[in-house]
């Protein structure tokens, strides 16, 4: 292992990296270009609601061991929290229709035997649908590989997939794809027990990892942005760092871990491909307590909004992938009448998820994320480099880089993991 290792970048890649390495005894760097740790996965004080909000909205599941590994090592495991059973509510908002899908715990799903815990209208035989993912090949989309329509889609599959990949599952990698599923299958019906950080997103997954570094040793420096990184093509190695306020040269036993987002890292590794497309996630914030007996998350069907998640005194919605693109062109002109209106249509969806008047319109923010996701198809999926570099002492970190996973918490803090491993 080297003596130093920068880490660049203080996301929850950058911060899963430099907590291994600590843990391993390596003298840590940390170095972030903005002025807070957390990248797109943090917490903020938003005056207009006087509350701290999220970045976004972020689901775990109790089977994403990576994750619940890092929350446990930084001491937050409190800090992720969920209902005690594995289910998921969803409510079709034009039907007006309620249902709740009750995974049994075993790796045997018992589930879809019983009218009560399956998808309502749908039968046994509607799940073999999924069988064909199993086997999907590189290269081909969920709609190339299996039946993507009726109920069972439309009521399950689409929203859970949507959450997951954050692109239209008909388009999506069906390599992702299964991976998700046969995750789920091999861990069983337990590990799709939803979690969300209750506290936000900062209390769980960043303010405890820097605390951790802190007290370990390690320097941490915001405000950092790195502009090049100096190679020696005949040693195989970076041999400096140039940031904005100076250079570092890299000694024989250091290294450096690169966890910026993928456009960065294109601009500081020579020929580096990434993925080139990305797909945006938008976030209204309504500052509303939460009615007794909501359940979320909630997946919405039929709707503005896709997923419905509450809080202490508000709720928040999410919208994905095409549907969150639309919304960018009157954030762009800076319309304020366009993006009332946003909030408006989207608390008509809240509202009647929550059973809450439909007026008047509580305070709201909007958060939005243009390029929150590498887009999940197969060709993005194709270009996503692996963690190490053709460079010794430089590996890739991110949740764009060929984690096998798509761009979630739980692929972010693999990828730092494994960065800091291959060192």
């Amino acid at each position: 292992m080297p003596r130093l290792v920068h880490v660049i970048g203080a996301g929850l890649a950058g911060l899963a990296a430099a907590i291994r390495l600590q843990r391993r005894g390596v003298q840590v760097a940390l170095h972030e270009a903005a002025s807070q740790a957390g990248g797109r996965c943090r917490s903020y004080y938003d005056r207009t609601l006087a509350a701290t909000l999220d970045s976004g909205n972020h689901l775990v599941l109790a089977g994403h061991e990576a994750t619940l590994d890092y929350v446990r090592t930084i001491g937050a495991a409190d800090e992720l929290a969920g209902p005690a059973e594995p289910a998921f509510a969803f409510m079709d908002l034009a039907a007006r229709s309620r249902w709740t899908v009750r995974f049994s715990r075993s790796r045997v799903p018992f589930w879809i035997g019983d009218a009560n815990a399956r998808v309502p209208g749908t039968k046994v035989s509607d799940y073999l649908a999924l069988l064909p993912l199993l086997f999907a090949k590189p290269g081909r989309t969920m709609a190339q590989t299996m039946r993507c329509d009726g109920l069972l889609w439309e009521r399950l599959l689409r929203p859970l997939f949507l959450a997951a990949l954050n692109v239209e599952p008909r388009e999506a990698s069906a390599e992702l794809a299964a991976t998700l599923l046969r995750d789920v299958l091999s861990a069983g019906g337990e590990a799709f027990r939803p979690l969300v950080a209750r506290n936000g997103l900062s209390s769980a997954f960043v303010d405890p990892a820097l605390r951790m570094l802190q007290h370990g040793g390690a320097a941490i420096r915001l405000d950092s942005r790195l502009n090049e990184i100096v190679y020696d093509d005949a040693a195989a190695r970076a041999v400096a760092l140039d940031f904005e306020s100076g250079r570092v040269a890299l000694g024989a036993d250091e290294a450096v871990v690169l966890a910026v987002p993928a456009a960065a890292a294109a601009t500081l590794v020579p020929a580096l491909q990434t993925p080139q497309r990305h797909t945006a996630v938008v976030t209204v914030h309504f500052a509303v307590a939460p009615p007794p007996g909501l359940t979320t998350p909630m997946a919405l069907v039929g709707g503005t909004a896709d997923w419905l998640f509450a809080g202490a005194g508000r709720i928040s919605a999410t919208i994905h992938d095409a549907a969150a693109v639309r919304m960018f062109n009157a954030f762009d002109a800076l319309d304020t009448g366009a993006s009332e209106a946003l909030a408006r249509r989207v608390w008509a969806d809240v509202a009647g998820a929550a059973s809450l008047p439909p007026e008047p319109l509580p305070a709201w923010q909007i958060a939005r994320e243009a390029c929150a996701t590498f887009a999940a198809v197969p060709q993005e999926e194709l270009r996503r480099p692996a963690a190490r570099t053709r460079w010794t002492n430089l590996t890739l970190a991110g949740d764009w880089t060929a984690t096998g996973l798509p761009a979630t918490i739980e692929g972010a803090i693999r990828s730092g993991r494994k960065a800091a491993d291959l060192l």
